[in-house]
């Protein structure tokens, strides 16, 4: 006898709800392209609407002024990043694997967002510093949650004598976060002259291995 019950699947998008997701998406994108070209504060609603080439009406539909529209777009963006490097430290059971991964897929994320990456620092210590103030407290609620996991790779490797117990796990988890950040910032800061570093080989022989023997 067959169960009554049956499997209820997502409702697949309307045509007109995919349509509001991609003029949201437009919106974000050519703001992102403006505010990292020209800075938060040169940028007005009108302009966005222009270069998007939609009415000016259209925008604030999606966002109340251009604080929320500026808001919406570090959140959404951080919140991607933040999924994938949880992802890529989750993809492998092997610690070494799961900080080569992390590498990767952070330097990844720096060399295909770019304007995004340079438009968070410089409104971060710039003119925008109270706007950013309540945003870095809910990116820094999802760094840290990163660096929560990361720690759990250093702590799995010490239980499995797979690492040496040096320090513990959350100060290697910065430091190990810290030491990708900087070489990341050296190649955005002269990316024609300077060498990308997308080898994780060199990063990870630095912190595993060390100068003495």
């Amino acid at each position: 006898m067959q169960s009554g019950h049956h499997i209820k699947h997502p409702a697949r998008p309307s045509r007109r709800e995919r349509e509001r997701a991609r003029q949201r998406r437009d919106i974000l994108d050519t703001a992102l392209r403006l505010f990292s070209e020209k800075g938060y504060h040169s940028v007005t609603m009108h302009e966005i609407a222009d270069k998007a080439e939609f009415a000016v009406g259209t925008l604030y539909k999606f966002f109340r002024n251009k604080e929320d529209l500026y808001k919406a777009l570090i959140l959404e963006t951080t919140k991607e990043f933040h999924e994938a490097i949880v992802a890529a430290l989750e993809e492998h059971e092997d610690e070494v694997d799961q900080l080569r991964n992390y590498i990767r897929t952070k330097s990844e994320i720096f060399r295909t967002h770019v304007p995004m990456i340079r438009l968070y620092f410089s409104e971060t210590y710039g003119e925008s510093f109270n706007l950013m103030a309540e945003l870095n407290d809910r990116v820094r609620e999802r760094h840290e949650e990163s660096l929560r996991i990361l720690a759990g790779v250093f702590e799995n490797g010490m239980r499995k004598n797979r690492f040496k117990r040096i320090a513990d796990p959350l100060t290697l988890a910065v430091a190990f976060d810290g030491t990708t950040t900087a070489f990341l910032f050296r190649w955005l800061e002269l990316p024609e002259s300077r060498p990308f570093p997308e080898d994780p080989e060199f990063i990870l022989n630095i912190f595993l291995k060390g100068l003495v023997d």
